[in-house]
């Protein structure tokens, strides 16, 4: 176990938890908790901070803000559940998405005395549950659905000001856009197109499995172009692409769930470039076959030479070495889906049963930090410093 002491240049958790800021003044959502905010930014500097959904014993949802310790320093309430968030460049605000079919986003700004607001997507839109930030933060672009036409479509949202406003549109030229990530270059968009044609007077019904086309798309945000767009073969069509992350090079490291048949275990992990074609990687026969087809939560270390893609089902999250693809090795965490970068080389990974883990090395065992009482963590965690 990690000592909680004082470490060279980080504010200590004794010092950091006697800091914290006292309940907002208002409720963020009439009959469920209060707001807490935290320090100010530059006391909080040096301590490694992460914010994930959850969902109470109680049926209340929210997102917390953690720290490298796994404990909780605050709290904002959600009018329902949660999924991803977007974190702003500076680490200042970050966005809290509804999961599909939600049609609210929550804008929290962690340092400051002030009340989130609440984002509502167009008539005839819903939230597929992800969003990234432009490279200056001024624009926020969220992965929607325009379900009567069976269309992807990326929003772009102006958050520059105390409002905010939709400046329009991008077509994502898929079906179900699930994740995008903005690539280094600033001026492109990368997103993951799940395949899967769902609409929310069918709930989370999947109404095209046997045509299914997922794809990774690059799309010039200047304009919308479709820079390019790359397939699977048609043996694996059902093979829906969902999240990602970017590794030290830009690729994308893309998860899939599987819609086929169980009895398979295709590949569920991909690499994507733009001028590429995809390379699938290889999980051993071993492991594939207790992963029950899903990749969750897809996520690089700090350096980005290390990926990490957790498989809820299988209570299990795997490591692989960027450059290569060589599988690194599996850490057995139930129900763990949530993972987010510590410092350079680890992970923290959050589970369905409230526990935070701490894995420094693929191949030592994870060490769980905390286990809040009454808490369930939702399928993402994401680093805000």
């Amino acid at each position: 176990m990690r000592s909680t002491g004082t470490r060279p240049g980080v504010l200590s958790r004794r010092g950091f938890l006697a800091a914290l800021g006292s309940l907002a003044a208002s409720q963020v959502f009439p009959g469920t908790p209060l707001a807490e905010s935290l320090v100010s930014r530059e006391a909080a500097d040096g301590v490694p901070l992460f914010a994930s959904a959850y969902k109470l014993a109680n049926g209340d949802f929210g997102v917390g803000i953690v720290d490298d310790l796994g404990q909780i320093l605050a709290r904002v309430s959600l009018p329902g559940r949660g999924h991803g968030i977007a974190v702003s460049p500076d680490g200042t605000r970050l966005v809290a998405f509804a999961r599909r079919p939600g049609t609210f986003a929550v804008v929290v700004r962690p340092f400051e005395e002030a009340e989130p607001q609440v984002l509502t997507a167009d008539s005839g839109r819903h939230y597929y549950g992800h969003g990234c930030f432009s490279a200056d933060g001024r624009l926020l672009y969220a992965v929607e659905n325009d379900f009567d036409k069976a269309r992807g479509v990326v929003g772009v949202y102006d958050m520059s000001g105390r409002g905010i406003r939709k400046l329009g549109e991008l077509e994502t030229g898929g079906i179900g856009p699930h994740d995008l990530r903005l690539a280094p270059d600033g001026t492109t968009l990368i997103v993951a197109n799940g395949g899967i044609e769902t609409h929310p007077d069918r709930a989370r019904e999947k109404l095209n499995l046997s045509t299914m086309a997922p794809s990774v798309v690059f799309l010039d945000l200047e304009n919308g172009d479709l820079l390019a767009e790359h397939r699977l073969n048609k043996g694996l069509h059902q093979l829906s692409l969902r999240h990602m992350a970017l590794d030290a090079g830009g690729r994308a490291w893309v998860g899939g769930q599987f819609e086929g048949p169980e009895s398979e275990t295709p590949p569920l992990v991909g690499v994507f470039s733009r001028d590429a074609a995809p390379v699938l990687t290889e999980i051993p026969g071993r492991v594939a076959a207790g992963l029950q087809n899903y990749i969750g939560s897809v996520t690089a270390n700090a350096r980005g030479d290390v990926i990490a893609t957790s498989a809820p089902r299988g209570g299990q999250t795997l490591f692989w070495k960027a450059a290569t693809g060589e599988f690194l090795g599996a850490q057995a965490i139930a129900d763990g889906c949530g993972v987010a970068p510590i410092d350079q080389g680890s992970f923290l990974i959050s589970d369905g049963n409230g526990a935070l883990s701490l894995v420094t090395d693929p191949e030592e065992p994870a060490e769980i930090l905390a286990r809040p009482p009454g808490i369930s963590w939702d399928n993402h965690m994401f680093a805000l410093t």
